[in-house]
């Protein structure tokens, strides 16, 4: 008897479980095709990029874009829709040209990008001899007297041995962030960096750097494209090579703005379950993959499940959020005022890797919760997701794990966005329609589950 009661009771529970899981895989289902077949995300980031195109915080075409999600947010279906306060830096970029002369004695123009929120040379040309490190140690190794008065170039490339881009991005934003401090710190002019792109082309990509505290002379910082850099490096190595810098880039104060919010009021209770993306991109190309992918991505579920009548447990809240570019004003003043309304959040997810084929979702949270995500995967499975061992974050949910909320960002395929990042080639046509839905597909799928099991 005993033997017996062992032995049917798994089966039991197995087929408990088996029915759960069948029914969620249904659901898994329907959502993938109200969204696949009936989706506007598509159409809503052609909107946005075309007819508002890039949207640096403080800008009057981020203006703009607030008033375009409030809109869309609506017609998604959302019971309530708001503006949430920020203040926001002011960066403009102004004209800017950077030149290259060699032993043959002619000015070459160079493409180039102004870094976010550097300073600029104030529209007078800053002419100097270059001085070359190949890294952040090459550099530790000259001479304050080599430095002093030259323009400092690094040519630190992405490295290719890293099969998930982003740890490429990782390892090299330093130079990005950082080289003007460094340089300036030592008596340079200006300095120079090898863009942050896994691509060989010549496109420059610009994002944001920053000056250190002590810093006494805010130096110029420029990006120049990948064969630029390759082709400065080659010509370094055999003569004297000079620049010529003249930018008219500057923080311009700040400015109050918003973050646009909507949501499905949970049925249950008011705890939040959060998805999102940026609003606001660089000043070039038209934000399409950073982040108007995000954003139209998070504004499809919502669309989706007030379409399919899913009756949401907990309140699932749609963020645009300001400013994660040059600031993360918008995700820190979202989590402050998280904390200051004592409002219950059980998850916030950020889609801000592009609208490119989903391959995963990076967790960051207890092993408890992480284990019980991890524990759906074979639903994820038949739609190629299958990655939830990263563990990391989206930029502006980020400050909600300082309030001990769980956080994730999708995870898509990697290998295109940093060719485009932060450049003129963040179009709309490099987005595929079905890629850009599948994500949102996963993120609703994860929020289904979320909104079910906690």
């Amino acid at each position: 008897m005993k033997y017996s009661t062992i032995k049917i009771l798994p089966l039991f529970l197995g087929g408990i479980f088996f029915s759960q899981s069948k029914q969620d895989s249904l659901q898994f289902r329907n959502i993938a095709d109200e969204i696949l077949v009936n989706g506007t995300a598509y159409k809503n980031l052609y909107d946005l990029t075309k007819n508002i195109g890039h949207r640096l915080s403080g800008s009057a075409a981020y203006e703009k874009a607030t008033n375009w999600a409030v809109l869309k947010l609506k017609e998604a279906g959302a019971d309530k829709v708001w503006m949430e306060e920020v203040m926001v830096p002011v960066w403009e970029r102004g004209k800017e040209s950077l030149q290259i002369k060699d032993q043959s004695g002619k000015w070459k123009s160079i493409r180039m990008l102004s870094l976010g929120n550097s300073e600029g040379t104030k529209g007078k040309d800053v002419e100097a001899e270059i001085i070359f490190a190949k890294s952040k140690e090459d550099f530790d190794k000259l001479s304050d007297a080599e430095i002093k008065g030259k323009i400092v170039f690094f040519n630190y490339a992405f490295n290719q041995k890293f099969i998930t881009t982003g740890q490429a991005y990782g390892d090299a934003g330093k130079y990005r962030r950082n080289a003007a401090s460094w340089a300036g710190k030592r008596g340079a002019k200006a300095v120079i960096i090898r863009s942050l792109s896994s691509a060989l082309d010549d496109v420059p990509h610009t994002g944001m750097m920053k000056y250190d505290a002590d810093d006494t002379f805010k130096i110029a910082a420029v990006a120049i494209g990948p064969k630029s850099a390759d082709e400065l490096e080659k010509a370094l190595k055999s003569q004297k090579v000079f620049a010529k810098l003249n930018s008219n880039c500057a923080m311009k104060g700040e400015k109050r703005s918003h973050s646009v919010i909507g949501e499905i009021t949970g049925k249950i209770d008011n705890s939040v379950i959060a998805v999102g993306g940026h609003l606001d991109s660089w000043d070039v190309g038209e934000g399409a993959q950073d982040d108007g992918a995000g954003i139209v991505q998070s504004i499809e579920i919502l669309r989706a499940f007030k379409k399919m009548g899913l009756k949401n447990n907990h309140t699932i809240r749609v963020i645009c959020f300001a400013n994660e570019e040059n600031g993360v004003k918008g995700g820190n003043q979202y989590a402050e005022n998280v904390k200051k309304n004592n409002e219950k959040h059980l998850f916030a997810i950020e889609s801000d890797g592009g609208g490119f084929t989903p391959r995963g979702v990076a967790l960051v949270m207890s092993a408890e919760k992480r284990a019980q995500i991890q524990s759906w995967k074979n639903l994820f499975l038949p739609y190629g997701v299958y990655n939830f061992e990263m563990q990391y974050a989206g930029t502006d949910v980020e400050p909600l794990h300082d309030l001990d909320v769980p956080v994730a960002e999708l995870v898509p395929d990697s290998q295109r966005y940093f060719d485009i990042h932060h450049s003129d080639e963040d179009t709309f046509d490099k987005v595929n329609r079905r890629e850009l839905l599948l994500g949102a597909v996963t993120m609703g799928q994860l929020l289904y589950m979320i909104d079910k099991s906690w």
